[in-house]
């Protein structure tokens, strides 16, 4: 028995170190595409949304009051505002058809999207907007998804 240990102790080894490296590259390839997606969504919310809703997620003055022509300024997407109180049902229907799909007769300067970026585009930006969340925020947001698909 003896005689075998240390072949033993190498295929124990051996299995510890190609399950580290299942899981790890697994991961290591997930957070590529996750960074990859990422990276794409900041580029598409530089070009399709930064105007309004700010460089840093942060909104337009005073968006919590109406503008002059009743309309409500461009929120932020950061933890600040209330982006990830939605699901991402509901952020995706508003910014692909825009506001009025959510709440009918509801006038918006944010236009919709449908025919600017695709659906995976869309999702790209959301998935760079959550990336900036706290933790808190994002688990949030992912029951709130989870319970209203």
């Amino acid at each position: 028995m003896e005689r075998h240990a240390p072949r033993i102790a190498f295929v124990v080894l051996l299995g510890v170190v190609v399950a580290a490296g299942v899981a790890f590259g697994g991961l290591s390839l997930a957070s590529r595409q996750d960074s990859s997606k990422i990276t794409q969504g900041q580029a598409l919310y530089a070009e399709h949304c930064a105007a309004c809703h700010g460089a840093a997620l942060e909104g337009q003055p005073n968006w919590q009051d109406a503008l002059p022509n009743g309309r409500m300024p461009a929120p932020p997407h950061d933890a600040s505002g209330h982006t990830w109180h939605h699901a991402d049902s509901e952020l995706f229907k508003i910014t692909k058809q825009g506001v009025g799909a959510v709440l009918p007769g509801y006038e918006s300067d944010m236009p919709a999207f449908a025919e600017t970026m695709t659906d995976d585009e869309i999702r790209a930006v959301f998935a760079f907007i959550k990336s900036t969340w706290p933790r808190r925020e994002r688990e949030y947001q992912d029951a709130q998804s989870k319970a209203r698909p």
